[in-house]
């Protein structure tokens, strides 16, 4: 069998995470050589980066407080309860105005097919929602609207999200598949040159980009995954399986981490 042509990287689609963050490729190796503290400075400079070291540090609280590590009795025990709820409804305020950003990643997708259309407005859409009524949530949770409606606008937007992640999973499976037929194509290009003697580095280069291009999208379907989860224990009011407490507290702390590398590589 003939290996495969090598052809030119089709541009993928955004998913609502990238739409978040931007290729963490090609800020790799200036992040490298970058000042930590200036990089600390310019991450912290953004709403997301922020808004993940807040998300870190209120699902270690809850790991801690859902492992009955401290016994209840402690005063210590008040004190993180505290300071999980404060930092939850902090990170409300930092969603303000994020939905914007979704309607804009699904203006830029590439609509080629009926398939794409409804994908993106599924993942696009309920993410979207989601930051929208996340907006009200947090009016209500800080009083400045009736208070009764929090209940209803929580579940609102617990499905909005749910519906989003099925959404975005999708979109990053179809561009995780895309992006291992090029591995495939630039690998044959690349024992053809060898064969022949050719010098190959552009290609090897292309090659490194591209897995790690595909490490990122695989850590992203996995944060994806993880905040799915406790979307959907959200809907269920954190009843039935996979619902647990400390469950969802770890599952909060893995996107948290994936999120700030992505970030953090990004800036």
């Amino acid at each position: 069998m003939e290996p495969p042509v090598p052809r030119a990287l089709p541009p993928l689609a955004p998913s609502p995470t990238a739409a978040k963050a931007p290729d963490a490729t090609a800020a790799s190796k200036t992040t490298r050589d970058r000042d930590f503290l200036l990089h600390l400075e310019a991450y912290l400079a953004k709403r997301d980066g922020v808004d993940k070291a807040l998300k870190i540090s209120r699902y270690a609280a809850k790991i801690v407080l859902a492992s009955s590590l401290l016994p209840e009795t402690l005063p210590l025990h008040r004190r993180l309860k505290s300071f999980e709820s404060s930092v939850g409804l902090s990170r409300k305020a930092f969603r303000f105005g994020k939905f914007v950003q979704d309607v804009n990643a699904f203006r830029a997708s590439p609509l080629d097919s009926g398939q794409d259309l409804i994908l993106s407005l599924i993942a696009y859409g309920g993410e979207g929602i989601y930051y929208f009524v996340e907006q009200f949530v947090w009016l209500a949770k800080s009083g400045l609207i009736d208070g009764r409606h929090s209940r209803l606008l929580s579940k609102i937007s617990a499905w909005a999200e749910f519906v989003g992640y099925v959404g975005s999973v999708n979109l990053k499976i179809r561009d995780l598949r895309m992006l291992r037929e090029d591995e495939a194509c630039v690998e044959s290009s690349i024992e053809i040159a060898t064969s022949r003697g050719v010098d190959c580095k552009d290609e090897e280069l292309k090659l490194r980009k591209l897995r790690e291009k595909k490490l990122m999208k695989k850590l992203s379907i996995i944060q994806d995954l993880a905040d799915g989860l406790m979307a959907l224990a959200d809907i269920r009011d954190g009843k039935g399986r996979l619902s647990g407490p400390l469950l969802m507290s770890c599952a909060g702390l893995v996107s948290a981490l994936i999120s700030t590398h992505k970030n953090w590589v990004s800036c």
